[in-house]
């Protein structure tokens, strides 16, 4: 039986120390903030992003260094048979692209899995991958399979403020100035590789209603039932709303305990250009 290496980025919202406690490889991911790199988790914590964000510095994202993808890639295999590589959705970003190319000069060794997920999702599929990799498939197997069920899971995230869609070319400064006098909450939608407008709510109260309804439309229409799901969960820099919000979800959707119910940080990727106040809540169909 070979063996297999896992490996993701940080957008994935998994930690260094995560990483370290399930065996899985950590790529932090590239900050340019008023022209000076940073790396998530490594030399930028969220607090300091956040605060950053507030002072209103230019902040830009990158891809990881070819560089570095080969480092790793090179010291997992004198260990390892083979990579299972995931990275962010190439629907969000080019890294996954540029992986897959470097991949080929490796003869099928790093196995590069473009199954578009991001956040929750992204680290739902690192799980899978381990699963699967404990149960003898090959790194070929774990990215077709991953691939495969790669539109089994739904992200809604509400937006607090336009300001930062706005700033990022995603909004037009018209809608964000009518949005912001009308007090409107975007609800968007992440489903592969499109971040989309999904609903307008009012109200923050309205929103997450709004999320909850989806995600319990789509576990019945697409993903066999709530039984069958499991309802992640991410936020930005505001954790007593995300266990309020969490609170409300787990009443509307019983059968389910905390574990189902998983939270973290949204990746400092897609936060750059959504800002803080966020809140976002995942569907995903059960595998294993």
């Amino acid at each position: 039986m070979s063996k297999i290496a896992v490996m993701t980025d940080s957008n994935s919202g998994m930690t260094p120390e995560e990483g370290k406690e399930l065996g899985v490889r950590i790529l932090p991911m590239p900050f340019y903030i008023n022209g000076e790199l940073y790396y998530e988790n490594i030399t930028l914590s969220q607090d300091q992003f956040y605060e950053k964000l507030a002072e209103g510095a230019e902040i830009s994202t990158s891809q990881p260094a070819p560089t570095d993808l080969l480092d790793n890639w090179n010291e997992l295999l004198k260990s390892y048979d083979e990579i299972v590589y995931i990275p962010m959705s190439s629907g969000l970003s080019g890294s996954c692209s540029t992986a897959a190319a470097l991949a080929q000069d490796f003869d099928g060794r790093v196995q590069v899995v473009d199954n578009q997920r991001i956040s929750v999702t992204q680290r739902q599929s690192v799980y899978d991958a381990l699963h699967l990799a404990e149960n003898g498939a090959t790194a070929k197997e774990i990215s077709e399979k991953l691939t495969e069920t790669k539109f089994d899971c739904m992200i809604y995230i509400m937006v607090d403020t336009l300001k930062y869609l706005k700033k990022g070319g995603r909004l037009t400064p018209a809608a964000a100035a009518i949005g912001s006098l009308l007090r409107i909450k975007p609800v968007l939608q992440i489903n592969g590789e499109k971040l989309d407008a999904f609903r307008k709510a009012r109200s923050v109260r309205q929103a997450k209603m709004i999320m909850i309804d989806a995600v319990k439309e789509d576990a019945e229409k697409h993903f066999g039932g709530n039984q069958n799901c499991v309802f992640h969960m991410a936020y930005t820099h505001n954790l007593p709303d995300l266990i309020e919000f969490r609170q409300e979800a787990m009443a509307a959707i019983p059968g389910h305990d905390i574990s189902d119910f998983y939270a973290q940080p949204l990746s400092l990727s897609i936060s750059c250009h959504i800002g803080p106040g966020s809140l976002a809540i995942t569907v995903s169909k059960k595998h294993f």
